[in-house]
């Protein structure tokens, strides 16, 4: 629910972010579906997610290791 809401918080924003990235990589799904699942929001939101997770898997290496780990684990349950 929390990933959903309005909040703001950055631990909040940042989880979203990364379930929005994981969204787009995993699924079909169109920018507007995805941007709709997580609270109505816009398409132009979805790739601001997208691009802030690349960008900050470029230059933090323990985020980086925190995101792939979440992707293995998701490739190991499909």
């Amino acid at each position: 629910d929390e990933v959903k809401g309005k909040s703001r918080k950055r631990d909040i924003a940042q989880a979203r972010q990364i379930a929005m990235y994981l969204t787009k990589k995993f699924t079909e799904d169109s920018l507007k579906q995805i941007g709709g699942a997580f609270g109505g929001r816009d398409h132009s939101t979805v790739i601001h997610s997208c691009t802030t997770v690349m960008n900050l898997m470029e230059t933090d290496p323990q985020y980086k290791e925190n995101v792939l780990d979440i992707e293995r684990k998701i490739q190991m349950s499909i």
